[in-house]
Formats: C-alpha cells, sequence, structure tokens
C-alpha cells in the first residue's frame, strides 16, 4: 500500500459528533428549501406586466416596503427567504398596473452602490437591510445585506447620517456559527 503523500491530511471516518452536525446542516438546509419551494406565495414568478395592485397583494400579500418612482408610480419591496437572502422589487405605474419585477440582491445591484450614494436612493434600489446595527467608531449604522453567495459572505454599507460610506463585502457572521456546529 503506497504511503500518504508528506503533509498530505489524514482522511477516515468523521467522528460521531461532527458526522451528526452534518446531517443536522443538511436536513436543515433542505428543509428550508423545501419550506421555500412550497410558498406558492413567496416569488412574483406568474406576475405579469399589467397586474393589477389588488392581483400583486393577492399572490405577495402585503408589501413590506413602498419607494416612490419618477412619474407617480411605487417600488414594491418584498423582502423574503430564510436570512432574507431574497428581496423581489415589483415596480407600479402611476396608474397601479405591474411593470416588471426583479430579485435586487445580487452582486450586480451591489456594485452599483456607491460612496455618498443617499439613504433613500439605496433603499430603492436593495430594499431594508436583513440586519442593522450600530456603526462603532464611525457612528451611525452598519447595514448588512444577505445574499445567495458563492462564499459565505454579505454585502455592507456604513450609513451616516442619510450618506452610504464605505460599501463594501465582508464575511457573514453566520458562517462562523455554522462553522463551529461542524467542528464540535
Amino acid at each position: 500500500m503506497p504511503s500518504p503523500r508528506p503533509g498530505a491530511a489524514k482522511t477516515g471516518p468523521l467522528p460521531a459528533a461532527r458526522r451528526q452536525a452534518l446531517r443536522h446542516a443538511m436536513a436543515t438546509a433542505l428543509a428550508a428549501s423545501l419550506l421555500v419551494a412550497g410558498c406558492t406565495g413567496y416569488a412574483p414568478q406568474n406576475l405579469p406586466a399589467g397586474a393589477s395592485l389588488a392581483q400583486v397583494t393577492e399572490q405577495l400579500g402585503p408589501a413590506t416596503g413602498r419607494y416612490p418612482l419618477p412619474g407617480g408610480g411605487a417600488r414594491l419591496e418584498y423582502a423574503r427567504g430564510p436570512f432574507g437572502k431574497h428581496t423581489f422589487m415589483v415596480d407600479m405605474d402611476a396608474g397601479g398596473s405591474v411593470l416588471g419585477w426583479q430579485q435586487v440582491l445580487t452582486e450586480k445591484n451591489f456594485d452599483t452602490v456607491l460612496d455618498g450614494m443617499r439613504q433613500d436612493e439605496l433603499l430603492l434600489k436593495l430594499g431594508r437591510p436583513s440586519q442593522r446595527r450600530g456603526g462603532g467608531w464611525q457612528g451611525g449604522e452598519v447595514w448588512s445585506y444577505r445574499y445567495d453567495a458563492i462564499f459565505c459572505q454579505w454585502f455592507q454599507v456604513s450609513m451616516i447620517d442619510g450618506v452610504v460610506r464605505a460599501p463594501a463585502y465582508g464575511p457573514d457572521p453566520i458562517c462562523e456559527v455554522i462553522e463551529r456546529e461542524l467542528v464540535e
């Protein structure tokens, strides 16, 4: 039998506690995905352009936010998902008809958030954050947005006097909790 490469990690069966933690994490993820799939009002997939506000509300429920659009229309926010990883924005014209919708918590949208952007512009673009906390040494608040990331990260901005400062990606602390559960 060949000997392992120098410096190669030893492999073998996982300890029982770690196997149990992995099973628990996988079961939780599966249950969350099944729950999301079973929620007919989770996303506006079948919401056609021209639908009325009543149809939107029937399908998605009450909006979690409402932001004015130029020309008298409105952008309706539907914050969703485990840990707030999805926010759907439904744009309505001044007459109350759907113009379109999009899932806004994406890196493409995050990359358009600029230092100096006003709070109302950020809310219109991304909706409410997944988490708000005190801003530490800078004052103000830190707004954090979770999203479906390849790596375990979230998007954060410092909000000081209603103005975005230092938009950046950072590690999502929820990953530390999951990792700690897997290791213990």
